[in-house]
């Protein structure tokens, strides 16, 4: 069994990875968690020691097969549990990450099974991100924000990569949800702000920090 820190640090090392960032610094792992520096070697060395993870100061920090698969697990019980809260609880979505912040380091084997199965096999959470399966497979996870999207196109809403609770609840005031549709109307080349029609009679004005945190699909 692993303490809720390293459950952590290994959690926000497999959301590192999967940004693309070729190399994971221990300052961008310190970023990550608000934490210092000096925790962070303290805490890295423990992961080391116990084989969840690789690190060397040139190449950065990888997890193991052993590492990923931990943090597969929390990954994949924090997600189920947004599912359960939304969906069950009745929670807002710019609630449920908290929560499940708390709920995901539970060590029960069965629980994530048994959830799983009770919420029909969700394939996404609430904020668009993929749920791992048992077995470690993921969903497709979309990367095209709304700002790549060219003028005429249009889109649906996949997910969010901000998922403060300030900007979902813009969204929510906005009426945009997963699954949402968006027609892009035009690009404005002064601040890179963006027209767009919501659904089929919202028309408004978004920012370029906007539209770079709203994950689409055409």
């Amino acid at each position: 069994m692993h303490s809720l820190s390293e459950e952590n640090y290994l959690k926000v090392i497999y959301r590192l990875a999967l940004v693309g960032k070729e190399k994971i610094s221990l300052t961008s792992i310190a970023e990550a968690l608000n934490n210092n520096p000096a925790s962070v070697v303290d805490m890295l060395r423990k992961l080391v020691d116990k084989k969840l993870i690789q690190y060397e100061k040139t190449k950065g920090v990888k997890l193991t097969d052993k590492g990923r698969k931990i943090a597969l697990q929390v990954v994949r019980k924090h997600r189920l549990w947004e599912v359960f809260l939304l969906e069950k609880l009745g929670y807002a979505w710019d609630e449920v990450h908290d929560i499940a912040e708390q709920l995901e380091h539970i060590h029960d084997l069965q629980l994530a099974d048994k959830l799983d199965k009770f919420l029909g096999f969700p394939q996404y959470d609430p904020h668009g991100d993929p749920i791992p399966k048992a077995n470690g497979e993921i969903a497709v996870m979309y990367k095209t924000t709304l700002a790549e999207m060219s003028d005429g196109k249009s889109c649906q809403v996949a997910g969010v990569k901000d998922t403060n609770a300030s900007f979902l609840q813009y969204l929510k005031k906005l009426d945009i949800g997963i699954g949402t549709k968006i027609i892009v109307i035009e690009k404005i080349l002064f601040d890179n702000s963006i027209v767009i029609m919501i659904g089929k009679n919202i028309k408004t004005t978004v920012s370029k920090v906007f539209a770079e945190n709203l994950l689409v699909h055409e």
